[in-house]
């Protein structure tokens, strides 16, 4: 091209294969267009720039005439024909804008006045809280402090003073939109971007509420009640529908996800639903096993273990973990036995030791000799 930079080629910018028909030209422009349009991708400079090259390519490629230049000679076929077909883009779809709001049946629906003023939903809001690990299991109340955006109420969100209304932009007529038209080798080309003055809104705001400043909308911190359900785990997230920060033009506020810390217990470790606990027992319990107490969530209860028991063996005790959150039943409670060994005994129990190991003496003797006799062989 004479004056600027050479363009990718236009059958490769609109994604078309060269025995395309106009039809399906169209199409895909339509599509591009839309995917790169300013008002959907603001600020986005390399998505305006597609977009100048989607339009320059639509040019050529949907006039038979210079789509045949093209395909003979390229570029330069073109621009010998330049003086030919500076009517520009309004001769071929009249404006762009318009085209948006009709041609491609609006955005989603909607026409441009439409879409701008839309209900939108509020943003979410997040908020850290910490529980206790009793609170996890049983579940509690918690009063929280959000930060979050509500309606204004002196204005009702409209963000004007009592008494006073919004009025159409006299620099876009209410568009929102500012049209600049430049020149190419291809005639003129038109760039829509939103109004320096309303900030594509296409009011403007004389008097602006005093509370809101007229953003219709204030930062507040409010207190909000929450339950905390049975059962629930470490990092979990609570969603409060419709707490979150306000909407505008009438859209639903946004969600609020309250994120869940759990402190550690001193006693009982939590995975999923079952607890884990270590309990220290007397080496008479080992010894001769019996009834003994092992403490619950709520209470303390009888649990046999077998004579004999050695440090590190598990038990488990069904139906004594925790609740499954929102529906019946708990897990269980799997405790390890720590034999504990007292480093002071008084003389009775000494004595009584004494006496037991002459008795046991024997017994213990043989097993030790059978160990022994291992060991020989093994370095044999």
């Amino acid at each position: 091209m004479k004056g600027c930079e050479r363009l990718r080629d236009f059958y490769e910018i609109l994604e078309v294969k060269r025995e395309s028909t106009q039809t399906e030209i169209k199409s895909q422009y339509r599509k591009l267009a839309k995917k790169y349009h300013p008002d959907l991708n603001p600020g986005d400079e390399e998505a305006a720039e597609h977009f100048k090259e989607v339009n320059i390519a639509y040019e050529v490629l949907s006039d038979e005439k210079k789509r045949q230049m093209y395909d003979a000679y390229g570029e330069d076929g073109i621009n010998g024909n330049a003086g030919s077909y500076g009517g520009g883009f309004g001769d071929i779809f009249g404006d762009i804008f318009d085209m948006f709001g009709q041609g491609f049946g609006g955005f989603g629906g909607y026409s441009e006045a439409e879409y701008r003023n839309r209900p939108i939903k509020g943003d979410d809001v997040r908020v850290d809280i910490i529980i206790d690990f009793k609170e996890s299991i049983f579940g509690a109340k918690k009063d929280i402090n959000v930060k979050r955006t509500e309606t204004c109420k002196t204005c009702n969100g409209e963000g004007t003073a009592p008494g006073t209304h919004k009025h159409t932009c006299d620099k876009c007529n209410g568009t929102g939109k500012i049209r600049t038209t430049t020149s190419s080798p291809f005639g003129r080309f038109t760039q829509v971007s939103a109004c320096d003055k309303c900030k594509g809104t296409g009011e403007i705001i004389d008097t602006p509420c005093p509370d809101c400043k007229g953003h219709g909308t204030r930062v507040v911190n409010k207190k909000i009640t929450i339950d905390i359900p049975k059962g629930i785990d470490d990092k979990m997230i609570l969603t409060l529908r419709e707490e979150g920060d306000a909407g505008l033009n009438g859209g639903p506020a946004g969600d609020l996800y309250v994120y869940v810390r759990v402190k550690e217990d001193q006693i009982f470790k939590r995975m999923g639903n079952d607890l884990y606990m270590e309990l220290p027992i007397t080496y008479t319990d080992a010894v001769l096993g019996g009834s003994i107490k092992v403490p619950t969530l709520t209470k303390l209860v009888d649990y046999d273990i077998p004579a004999g028991t050695k440090s590190g063996a598990t038990f488990r005790i069904r139906g004594e973990g925790v609740p499954y959150l929102r529906k019946d039943g708990k897990g269980d409670l799997v405790f390890k036995v720590d034999i504990h060994v007292p480093k002071k005994i008084s003389d009775e129990e000494r004595e009584i030791l004494e006496e037991l190991r002459k008795k046991e003496g024997k017994e213990i003797k043989k097993e030790r000799e059978t160990f022994l006799d291992k060991v020989k062989k093994f370095f044999e």
